[in-house]
Parts: structure tokens; sequence; C-alpha cells
């Protein structure tokens, strides 16, 4: 695959063309996901709970997400890398600057940082010392205990404000957007709003990329799998034909349906 980047995904967006986004962890499945035409991986603190047994993402330290993100750029074969700066590294802009600097030291081509406007002056040192962000907005894990569970956000009076703030992280600079759980017509309203692509978990078939955990879409985390979820296992013969599965049906739109999202 050749090689992916912030300008491929920019001209994906201004030619209405989706793209995939699938979590990875190590260096053989992100052999496998980069090579089945999966735009970008994200090496998601949702490692905290897929590969170390935690209930939420919160206990992830920046040191694990060094070395996933390590593992990960090994194997990759071109895709983007983008590379989460867990709970509490990201408390003010220079804290922030010098912890996604080791991130990008290892592979990573962006870091993710959950939060809304609050979030201005940091997405602004961090483009001037070259260090493009993604902001994760709507459901944000890290913020679970904030919000008293895992609940879709944006609803009513709320979505309003959610979208204020995605306007003003673009215009500070903000690279990329993820929106979580929230409202199908709210992430289509931000999507159509800002300028830089928007990749949605639970936010509807009209934002420009879609991301998945890998676990997850393998139909292998354990519990009951989230309403978004679809299990693309379950009608492939193998991971790698799984995993292309995911990327056609997110090119096609095929991928996600109604069913996989929520209303206002």
């Amino acid at each position: 695959m050749a090689k992916i980047t912030l300008t491929t995904l920019n001209k994906m967006k201004a030619s209405r063309e989706k793209f995939s986004v699938l979590t990875s962890y190590d260096a053989t499945f992100s052999h496998v996901v980069s090579n089945a035409g999966i735009e970008a991986i994200l090496v998601g603190d949702s490692l905290g709970m897929v590969l170390q047994g935690h209930d939420s993402t919160l206990p992830v330290t920046l040191e694990a997400m060094v070395y996933h993100t390590e593992c990960v750029s090994r194997g990759n074969q071109g895709a983007l890398i983008i590379a989460d700066m867990p709970f509490m590294s990201f408390a003010n802009p220079e804290m922030t600057l010098l912890n996604a600097a080791k991130l990008m030291a290892v592979g990573a081509n962006i870091v993710k940082l959950e939060g809304g406007a609050w979030l201005k002056d940091t997405v602004q040192q961090l483009n001037r010392n070259g260090i493009p962000c993604c902001i994760h907005m709507g459901l944000t894990p890290q913020s679970v205990n904030v919000f008293g569970g895992y609940k879709v956000q944006g609803r009513g009076g709320a979505a309003a404000q959610l979208l204020a703030d995605a306007e003003q992280l673009a215009e500070a600079g903000a690279a990329l957007f993820v929106l979580e759980c929230v409202p199908s017509p709210l992430a289509k309203q931000i999507t159509e709003r800002v300028n830089v692509p928007v990749i949605g978990i639970g936010a509807g078939p009209d934002t420009d990329g879609q991301v998945l955990v890998l676990h997850d879409m393998l139909g292998i985390s354990p519990g009951k799998p989230a309403r978004f979820v679809k299990n693309f296992l379950a009608e492939a013969d193998s991971i790698p034909a799984a995993i292309k599965a995911f990327a056609l049906a997110v090119k096609s739109g095929t991928y996600p349906a109604e069913e996989h999202g929520f209303q206002e």
C-alpha cells in the first residue's frame, strides 16, 4: 500500500471517499491491518481493556503507549499511525508536548487527545512544534467517571456545545477528529462544518472515516458488543479477510448501517 499521510486523508475527504481505521497494538497485527487496505492504525489506550484486562482505559501509562506504538510502527506497511495520549498525560500544553514527542519518536504520525475547546492552546502548541493532533470528542472514555458510565453524548442542548467546540478546535489547527457515540445527525453536521477529516465510532454513516477496535470487529471481545459493533469475522474465512471486508464495507457505505447509530 502506498504510504498514507494526512494529505491523503484530506484529499479523500474532499473527494467524498470514505476511509477506514482499526486499532492495533503489535507488529503482527499492524502488518496484517496495513496490508488489508486500512488507511490508518489507531494505537488506542483501549489496550488497557483488550490487552491488559482493566475495566477502563484509565490505568494505561505513557510507557505502555510508547512501547505499543513502537511495536506497531515496526510492522506497519504504510498506514497512518495515530497514537493515544493516555489519561492525565496532557493536563497542560507543556506536559503534552514532552509526552507527545515520545510517541512521535517511536513512530506515531499523529497523537490523539480526548477533550473539548479547552485543548485549543495545546493544539496550537503541538502544531508549532510539528506534532499534528487528533481530537476525540463525544463519549471520551477517559472521562467515564464524569459521565457516570459509557453513555451517548451530544443530545439535546449539548449538541450545540459539541459543534462549537469542534469548530474552535479545527480553527486552532486540529488535524483530525474522532466522534464517539454521538447522534448521527450531529456527527453529519460536524463533519460538514469542519475542514479536516472526521472519524466516527457509533456516530452514524456520514463521517469521513470509521474506526473500530480490532478485537470488537473480530467478535472476540468478552461481554455484550456495543450497538455500533459488527462482527466481520462471522462472514469471513480468515482474519485478513475480515479486515478487508471491514475496509470494503466502509468504502462502499454499507457499514455502518442505520442500526449501528444513535438518534437525537
